[in-house]
């Protein structure tokens, strides 16, 4: 799974490095966590990328209430074809979500320790996601998404067995593609990312307290780098 991540890069940074049209402004966070509002980048029919500020958390079209956002912060990529809350996101609404880095929580024992996990080369990873639009009967349209998750890699097995999709420049157009809507075009690119261009290290336990510490220092690795 995917519960938490970090986004350290500027909004210049993020729109130079995926060749955004148009921008908007964020601060930097790291410590975001589900329900927040968070970057992602669509596509338009002419292929163009453009920023959204959208709720971590997917809503489908079809909801009673946004709370179900709260149980569909991930989205299992060997399922999304099929399961209802998925499905219609997956055919024609799929988006990227920008990270620096994710966190994840290694089992010790009686406690739990978080890793953070990057890539080697300090680019941005490009999360697949998908998202909605939810009307609710009263108040304004909320735009939700989620991080689509996959099996471990080599890094990651010793850690959590589960992880984000991690799409590497060259699926990016594919993915956003308002045009394909083929599962089996798309679901090839759901597979867990090479481990060798990854790097994770143990992190404070502080990064627990969401809300209270949201600063670089949560990033700064205990031990040493595998």
């Amino acid at each position: 799974m995917c519960g938490r991540f970090a986004l350290k890069e500027t909004p210049r940074q993020l729109a130079e490095h995926f060749h955004l049209a148009g921008g908007f402004d964020f601060l930097p966070s790291w410590n975001i966590a589900p329900s927040s509002s968070i970057c992602s980048i669509v596509a338009d029919d002419a292929g163009s990328r453009h920023p959204r500020l959208m709720r971590w958390g997917l809503i489908p079209s079809w909801a009673k209430d946004a709370t179900i956002g709260n149980k569909l912060v991930n989205a299992r990529g060997e399922t999304i074809a099929e399961k209802p809350s998925f499905r219609a996101a997956f055919k024609s609404r799929r988006c990227l979500i920008p990270a620096s880095g994710f966190y994840e929580w290694k089992a010790e024992g009686k406690y739990k320790q978080p890793w953070y996990v990057s890539l080697k080369s300090g680019d941005p990873m490009a999360f697949a996601g998908l998202w909605e639009a939810w009307h609710p009967k009263e108040g304004e349209t909320i735009e939700s998404c989620c991080i689509i998750t996959t099996d471990a890699n080599a890094l990651m097995q010793p850690i959590h067995d589960r992880m984000p999709v991690i799409l590497t420049p060259d699926q990016w157009e594919a993915w956003l593609s308002t045009n394909e809507r083929k599962p089996d075009h798309l679901l090839p690119l759901i597979r867990p990312h090479d481990s060798k261009s990854m790097q994770a290290w143990a992190v404070t336990r502080e990064l627990n307290k969401v809300g209270l510490r949201n600063d670089a220092g949560l990033i700064d690795p205990l031990s040493g780098t595998i």
